[in-house]
């Protein structure tokens, strides 16, 4: 018979040990206007088809400023998955990744031309940003309205998304681990054959020196 303490005592646990695995990045900065800025990205490692929901928060400062905002990751086709310019107030997207890679939010801060560069240092806005991954990205309180789910059972959802990303990213290290092990065989057998190929080209370079010292000297009468 579970009692009810015990089902406190493991509420508690499921939820401290949805706690202990966080996916989610939340940080606040000032971004510094000017006329070609230099984007400013935050990275944050994301598996394929994995859901993201990026929510911004971005005070106005004037008409002088525009805050535009890029979504890409770090893949060999760097892919582009929001593009925005001129965000005001609250802003909140949700995405899915293509590839196993580095997720950046990249920032803009473009001054007004009619503002004089020197004056640049004036202007700057105030991110707010927070980027959910995986798991911590869904909205359990929805689901736990539309499926009626008690408290035990919307932490179970939880800990079971956790779970299920880990085992994912588990066994994405086991084929990466495993795609390497292909590489460093292939590597071993490239060298070995480069290794025979040389050893046959100095012996038979070796013999050949021999056959053509022994037939000049032949020539030359200096052996028989």
């Amino acid at each position: 018979m579970v009692t009810r303490s015990s089902s406190s005592l493991s509420l508690r646990s499921l939820t401290l040990l949805t706690l202990l695995l966080p996916f989610v990045s939340a940080v606040k900065f000032s971004l510094q206007a000017s006329h070609n800025p230099t984007p400013k990205c935050l990275w944050n490692y994301a598996m394929s088809d994995t859901l993201v929901v990026i929510s911004v928060s971005a005070p106005m400062a004037g008409n002088l400023q525009r805050l535009d905002m890029e979504v890409v990751d770090g893949s060999s086709s760097r892919n582009t998955y929001q593009s925005k310019r001129g965000l005001k107030g609250e802003t909140r997207m949700a995405i899915t990744t293509h590839a196993d890679a580095d997720l950046g939010v990249c920032f803009k801060n473009v001054l007004d031309p009619s503002v004089n560069e020197n004056q640049a240092h004036k202007y700057s806005r105030l991110v707010d940003l927070d980027v959910d991954i995986g798991a911590d990205a869904v909205d359990y309180n929805a689901i736990a309205k539309q499926e009626s789910l008690s408290g035990l059972e919307v932490e179970m959802r939880k800990l079971e998304g956790v779970v299920k990303e880990i085992v994912e990213e588990l066994n994405y290290l086991k084929r990466r681990e495993a795609r390497m092990r292909d590489t460093n065989e292939s590597t071993n057998e490239r060298v070995a054959s480069f290794f025979y190929l040389t050893f046959s080209c100095l012996i038979l370079l070796g013999v050949w020196q021999i056959l053509h010292l022994r037939s000049y000297f032949k020539k030359k009468h200096l052996i028989d």
